[in-house]
């Protein structure tokens, strides 16, 4: 038996008036993901417990089959794992965002927490500027993907309130900085990136181009070096895990899977969504699990773009999930858990808590239901509930 489990990050949503009050993932055209709800088992689950924050850290952690109430440790841990930095037990993790501040108006606002989805190799130029002006042998900064980098604060604490500047577009950023006790060191690490990015040679080419420019630090997502049991001690078999976000490939290093690269994967929505697939495919040659990770629709969802949440959404059905389908195709055996993470609505432009839409879909038991795969499933009277979003992967790989 192979086990797939195919994640569209942020897919679910809220209705809309500009689409006829239907969601983003009713209005695209999907018939893989129908094919999939009609001849598989569907509900609804809730990733993300009460209590703690919406963040894709959690629902990924919980759709892996660990309780964020045991497991939980924050974001920066898990990216600075599939980034190979090591941390000592003591050292803090921190998100390092490269974000695009408008301080042109009467207060500071949030322009772009992704500096318009930054170019790497411009990032890494940036992050190297802000860690030589920084660092000390407290402090150190370390490059990573777009605008996604990390700071490590050797035997730092983490008790301080900080927020996801993705949570904040458009809005004024004072009552949103770092705060508590240990917050100062953040607040003037940040302060001081603005005096070395404002004049750097790639913001000046960002802005002849009509790019915003990186011109500050957000720092966020804290926490200390996780400690999780492997994957495989937990449902005796092995896999691999495929993402374009240091977030999610952190969690399969922490979990003991098997982390693919793949090229062209982006996280955004120009990713190589074919080349997931295959990689994914036939990483089954020699595992018997693996797990796809999308983020586009949830960078479309953060945006604010409809129209291209439902592209992330169609490309993610047609280059992803039917690409899948047609390759498992004479393999045998396999089950595929289709679902988000999380909803990231159009609306919102950030995360909501609320329960998401899956489908379980075993090869040797294929049903003939009429389904679409969208937030209507919470309404079929045959759905199930599944408010223990970390027993969901139990019951995929043992039970269903």
């Amino acid at each position: 038996m192979k086990y797939i489990v195919l994640i569209g990050d942020g897919m679910a949503d809220m209705p809309l008036e500009a689409i006829g009050a239907m969601t983003p993932l009713q209005k695209a055209a999907t018939p893989n993901m129908d094919s999939l709800a009609s001849g598989g088992t569907v509900g609804m689950v809730r990733t993300v417990p009460e209590g703690f924050p919406p963040g894709s850290d959690v629902a990924n952690l919980s759709i892996l089959g660990y309780d964020p109430r045991q497991y939980y440790c924050g974001r920066a841990p898990l990216e600075a794992a599939s980034m190979g930095v090591s941390l000592d037990k003591g050292d803090a993790a921190f998100r390092c965002n490269l974000v695009c501040l408008d301080f042109a108006q009467e207060e500071t606002l949030m322009a772009d927490y992704s500096s318009g989805h930054i170019t790497s190799e411009e990032a890494k130029v940036l992050i190297t500027a802000v860690n030589k002006g920084l660092a000390d042998d407290k402090i150190h900064f370390y490059p990573g993907i777009s605008y996604r980098h990390l700071m490590v604060w050797k035997d730092g604490p983490v008790d301080m309130s900080c927020t996801p500047p993705h949570d904040i577009t458009g809005k004024p950023i004072l009552s949103y900085l770092p705060n508590g006790e240990s917050s100062c060191l953040l607040l003037e690490l940040m302060s001081k990136s603005q005096q070395i990015l404002k004049g750097h040679p790639v913001n000046i080419e960002r802005m002849r181009l009509g790019k915003p420019p990186a011109n500050s630090i957000w720092l966020w997502g804290q926490g200390k070096r996780p400690d999780m049991p492997l994957f495989k001690a937990k449902y005796g078999i092995e896999g691999s895990l495929i993402s374009a976000v240091d977030l999610t490939k952190g969690l399969g290093v922490c979990a003991g899977l098997r982390v693919i690269d793949v090229p062209g994967a982006t996280g955004y929505l120009d990713t190589n969504y074919t080349g997931k697939a295959r990689y994914g495919v036939d990483s089954l040659n020699d595992r018997d699990f693996v797990y796809i990770h999308v983020e586009a629709p949830d960078e479309a969802g953060h945006s604010g773009r409809l129209a291209d949440k439902i592209r992330a959404i169609e490309d993610f059905d047609s280059l992803v999930v039917g690409e899948v389908l047609r390759l498992l195709k004479g393999m045998g055996d396999y089950k595929i858990l289709l679902m988000p993470d999380h909803p990231t609505p159009i609306a919102l432009k950030t995360h909501t808590n609320a329960p998401v839409p899956f489908v379980i879909y075993d090869s040797r038991n294929v049903k003939t239901n009429n389904i679409s795969y969208d937030e209507g499933i919470a309404s079929l009277k045959d759905a199930d509930f599944i408010g223990e979003g970390h027993t969901l992967m139990s019951r995929f790989i043992k039970h269903f």
